[in-house]
């Protein structure tokens, strides 16, 4: 893969062409295994649909024998996925000759074990050429990207609780806490107290918003004008991904970024009139590889990019965070969320994070 950009000393800044090339990682001599692991979480999380108290991943590895490729992928209940149907995809693929990055976006659709094949093949191809996963794709990288971090849907005071004890630790090294991600309901007319009890709490904070497909048009129109006044710069998927033809006929005072809404390229052109930034997550692209065709894609049609992710564990974030340098903003805190992650994890420090260690992945 090729980036060709019109800054290479201002990362941030330039134009992408992705020219993504073939993984030539034969079956012939590989050796697929699968599994489930269980990664219980500091606090249960909440969303609009419900919540958890472990993230359930499964991870792949790839084997030649020599080297080892790894990759995770995370069940999305939202699509009917489970760690069960993935393992069977995965068990559906073991007798294919030749198979390559090209090829598994052909075998599977995109989504949770797509991804894990698709960045364990990545991971591989790294570890058996010497050379970094994004040496290999030429992307351009810096050092540390800022994230976000998840605040919990619950009640203003509990939400506004989280955001303390987060922004103390900023407050204890001298500097202003990274940008917070409010998880909202519109079912039960409370959003707006959520956010004014953040917004006190911690006033240097930006602040970001997540509805998963929760709100109405009565809600948008009441509470959009005072998240105005508040100063939040992203509303993400208010509406369900089905019926979000409405934002065509609202006012966007502030920027709607698709999530649920957004999977692949195919879903780009319907999005035109109705989003400013799209959500990419790879476990709805199917990989790095899907990701990057979006990213391309994106950027040529003028959306705004925010890399996400699941409730996962560092190797699920470390081939995202590739993409994380070029992005407008980075929501990669799936691991903050865990008791434990993985052991050579990514790094954290002041809401900032580091590379991958090829320990780790790629």
């Amino acid at each position: 893969m090729e980036a060709e950009t019109s800054s290479a000393s201002s990362p941030f800044n330039f134009e992408i062409v992705w020219h993504l090339p073939a993984g030539h990682v034969s079956l012939l001599t590989l050796k697929i295994e699968a599994k489930e692991e269980i990664f219980p979480l500091n606090h249960p999380f909440r969303i609009s649909r419900g919540s958890r108290t472990e993230a359930q991943v499964v991870i792949v590895t790839v084997i030649d024998g020599e080297h080892m490729g790894r990759g995770e992928g995370v069940p999305i209940v939202r699509y009917n996925q489970t760690v069960g149907s993935l393992l069977a995809q995965i068990e559906s693929i073991q007798g294919v000759v030749d198979l390559d990055r090209d090829k598994l976006q052909q075998l599977l659709s995109p989504g949770a074990t797509r991804n894990a094949l698709d960045c364990a093949l990545w991971d591989l191809e790294a570890k058996r050429s010497g050379n970094r996963a994004w040496e290999l794709a030429n992307i351009p990288i810096v050092d540390q990207v800022e994230t976000s971090f998840t605040i919990s849907l619950d009640t203003p005071e509990k939400m506004a609780a989280a955001a303390q004890g987060y922004s103390k630790s900023f407050r204890e090294h001298d500097g202003a806490p990274g940008p917070l991600k409010l998880k909202l309901y519109g079912g039960d007319d409370v959003d707006l107290a959520r956010v004014e009890a953040v917004h006190e709490i911690a006033p240097e904070a930006r602040l970001l918003i997540d509805a998963n497909e929760s709100w109405s048009v009565e809600h948008y129109r009441k509470t959009v004008p005072a998240l105005t006044e508040l100063g939040v710069e992203l509303i993400e998927q208010p509406f369900p991904a089905g019926t979000d033809e409405v934002l065509e006929t609202l006012d966007h005072p502030i920027p709607i970024c698709a999530d649920e809404s957004c999977h692949t390229t195919a879903d780009l052109p319907r999005l035109a009139n109705r989003y400013e930034a799209i959500n990419i997550k790879l476990d709805k692209t199917g990989g790095l590889t899907g990701a990057l065709q979006l990213y391309q894609r994106a950027h040529e049609n003028d959306f705004k990019i925010l890399i996400g992710c699941m409730v996962c564990t560092s190797l699920s974030i470390a081939p995202a965070r590739l993409l994380a340098s070029n992005a407008d903003w980075v929501d990669l805190d799936g691991p903050l969320l865990l008791a434990r992650d993985r052991e050579d994890g990514l790094h954290y420090q002041n809401g900032k994070i580091g590379m991958p260690t090829s320990k780790l992945w790629g």
